[in-house]
Order: structure tokens, then C-alpha cells, then sequence
């Protein structure tokens, strides 16, 4: 017989959410602990109530209000973490792993880590015998990155059967002063979220394999046009395939 599913348990992620007026959903995550409480708009919920419970069921706050209890997604997780800088938001990163195109066991440069939503997607995509590179040149955000993957990966063995893969390498240096750690490693794609990712093209052509993609994760077009600028007066051996707005668009259907 196939194994049923897992119940909550303490130390794991829980995401509570609640209905509000005008079909608004409000989301509250949180990790399970013994003697700790729930704490919504709506009222508070013992831990204790919701451990040993399945994901998926309802139970009511102390003030009467229902609260769906389940365990959160990939997505919901990076928009409720702790965060310093801004994230690559779900819809953008979706878009650039479908065009690096990587798949389980690759090697991945990722520049910089940010808050680490970027390498938890990342993470998944090349599995347990890839590799992700993580270069962050701020300490601060070194360390949320760090902070955010860690409390995935506890939370996430918890609560499943499979571990999630210990793939990423954090590493607090300047990519641009990374030209020594690039010869010995062989990269299937590259992915740069910084100011200035024109900075670091000359440092990760040279390990990018025959035919890798780089994606660039940039706000606006005046960005763009340097990049470009820096690619055809330094003859870097890049072509520029696309480059695209991701859009996102929320849908209320009501009964009339």
C-alpha cells in the first residue's frame, strides 16, 4: 500500500489562511513548536491543536473564526520569508528557469543570493547531484540567504519522506573577483540578478559551456541597454536571444 500522508509535526512549516471580506485571502506562516500560539486578525490558534493533524483540514481560532491549515508551497514560502532585498518574484523566476533549461545534476552560477528565493528554486531544479554556486558580495545578504535556505530544508525533511538537497555553495565574494574559482568549474547555466551583471560576464564566459545560457534578471531597460553596450565593445562571445516582461494577471469569477 502506498504510504498516507504525513501529519504535522513540530519544527515544520504551517501555512494558515483565512477569508476576509471580498474574497480577499489573508496567508500567516509559521513553524510549529509546542506551547507556542497561531496569532491572526482573527484570533489565536494553539500549535498544540494543529500538530498531529493532516494538511488540509480547518479548525477554528479561539474568536470562531476557520483557519485551512496546509503545508506551503515553493512559491508561498519565498513571498512570506524574511527578506532584505527585493526578491525575484515566482513569475520571473519560472520564466528564466525555463530558459537556462537546466536540469537534475547540472552546475548553476547564481549571482547575487539575495534573499535567497532565486537558489531555492534553483536548488530544486538540479536536484540532489547538482550544484548550485551561490556568489553574494553583501554580507548581510549572505547570511539571510543562508538563513532562509537552512529553515526550508529542516522545515521540508520534516514533513516529507525525501530530504531536500544540500546543493548550494554560498559564497560571500565579488563575482568580479572571482576569475580564480571560475577555472576549475564547468557551468550548464548562469543566472544574474545584480546591478551591474556586466561586471561579472567576463569572469563566467570563460566556464560557461559551449551553448549555455545566461539569464539576466534586470528592473528596467536603461540597465538593458548598458549590458548590451558592455557585451559589443568588450566582444564578449554572448548573443542576445530575447528579452521579455513577465506579466501576472488575477482573475475574481463570482456567480452574478
Amino acid at each position: 500500500a502506498a504510504p498516507g500522508p504525513v501529519p504535522f509535526r513540530a519544527g515544520e512549516l504551517v501555512l494558515a489562511e483565512m477569508r476576509r471580506k471580498y474574497n480577499k485571502t489573508l496567508k500567516v506562516l509559521c513553524r510549529l513548536a509546542p506551547g507556542a500560539v497561531l496569532s491572526s486578525p482573527r484570533g489565536v490558534l494553539p500549535h498544540r491543536d494543529i500538530i498531529g493533524q493532516l494538511p488540509g483540514q480547518v479548525l477554528r481560532t479561539a474568536a470562531g473564526a476557520w483557519l485551512l491549515l496546509r503545508r506551503p508551497s515553493l512559491e508561498e514560502y519565498v513571498l512570506l520569508m524574511p527578506r532584505g532585498p527585493t526578491i525575484a518574484y515566482p513569475k520571473d523566476v519560472s520564466a528564466m528557469l525555463m530558459m537556462i533549461d537546466i536540469h537534475p545534476g547540472d552546475t548553476v552560477l547564481e549571482t547575487g543570493s539575495g534573499s535567497g528565493a532565486m537558489t531555492l528554486f534553483l536548488s530544486r531544479a538540479v536536484g540532489p547531484k547538482g550544484r548550485v554556486l551561490s556568489y553574494e558580495i553583501r554580507d548581510d545578504h549572505h547570511n539571510l540567504a543562508k538563513k532562509n535556505y537552512r529553515y526550508w530544508r529542516t522545515a521540508w525533511e520534516i514533513g516529507h519522506r525525501d530530504e531536500w538537497p544540500d546543493n548550494v555553495d554560498f559564497i560571500l565574494k565579488d563575482i568580479s573577483t572571482a576569475a580564480a574559482d571560475m577555472k576549475s568549474v564547468t557551468l550548464d547555466a548562469v543566472v544574474l540578478d545584480m546591478i551591474n551583471p556586466q561586471s561579472a560576464l567576463p569572469v563566467v564566459h570563460p566556464s560557461l559551456k559551449q551553448g549555455g545560457v545566461c539569464a539576466v534578471y534586470l528592473a528596467n531597460i536603461t540597465q538593458v541597454i548598458d549590458l548590451l553596450d558592455r557585451i559589443r565593445t568588450c566582444k564578449l562571445p554572448f548573443l542576445c536571444e530575447e528579452i521579455i516582461e513577465v506579466t501576472h494577471r488575477n482573475w475574481l469569477v463570482l456567480p452574478a
